[in-house]
């Protein structure tokens, strides 16, 4: 197989049937149908929306327009982070910003630069897909520490503690992917690269650059905002019985 198969519509109509099936089921039982429904509208929307930008995005190869879609990455990616957090967001963001800027940044710049050696530096087929992957990574691992750190302080746990257990626990998603890569799952980057007719040792080599820089974006990301919120954690220890 030299390309990836093309999937007509009509074909990928009979994807759909399975999933009449579920909502039919959840109708029967008196589950929430109209919840999956919308799901579903949802995501074909979304997904053909981003079709349609990506196609522009990739044929326009404008540097500037490749920014501003990583700007924007960055700036909700930070916002979304610290949305688990009972305190105020506005008063964090820029903690959160900078955290994903410098650790998803710094390793995007590694990854593109470094290991792919992008030619030019902005090439949007590599770039934009490689950055929401990095800074949707590093969100999640500063939404968990976030988490963490504020309900261990809470609890009365002096803040390197706190930190300490913030930080494994952020990093738990990525480790158990690490554990269960090429054993429990083939990850959607090496199966599309198999499915278009990369060599598997290619494309296995592929998926080790991108587990290592979610591991590394998720690590650095969450370690440096634990590093510059705890001024900002004066969460006073429960009061004793």
């Amino acid at each position: 197989m030299d390309t990836i198969q093309v999937i007509s519509l009509a074909n990928l109509a009979l994807a759909f049937i399975p999933v009449v099936i579920v909502l039919i089921i959840l109708q029967q039982w008196k589950g929430d149908s109209k919840e999956a429904l919308f799901g579903i509208s949802r995501m074909l929307v979304q997904l053909l929306v981003v079709g349609y930008f990506l196609t522009f995005l990739f044929n326009a190869e404008n540097v500037w327009i490749i920014l501003t879609v990583l700007s924007v990455m960055l700036l909700v990616s930070s916002w979304i982070s610290l949305r688990t957090l009972k305190i105020h967001r506005k008063a964090l963001y820029p903690l959160s910003f900078i955290s994903i800027f410098i650790g998803g940044g710094s390793v995007l710049f590694m990854i593109t630069q470094g290991v792919l050696g992008l030619e030019p530096w902005y090439e949007p087929r590599y770039l934009v897909p490689l950055a929401g992957m990095i800074f949707s990574s590093s969100m999640n691992s500063i939404s968990l520490a976030a988490e963490r750190v504020e309900a261990e302080m809470s609890r009365g746990e002096p803040y390197k503690k706190a930190r300490s257990i913030a930080l494994r626990a952020s990093l738990i998603p990525i480790v158990n992917a690490l554990f269960g890569v090429g054993l429990v799952s083939l990850p959607g980057m090496m199966t599309g690269q198999i499915l278009s007719g990369v060599s598997p040792l290619i494309a296995v080599r592929y998926q080790i650059m991108v587990m290592c820089m979610l591991f590394s974006a998720s690590g650095i990301s969450a370690a440096i905002f634990l590093a510059l919120i705890k001024e900002r954690l004066k969460i006073k220890p429960p009061a004793a019985d």
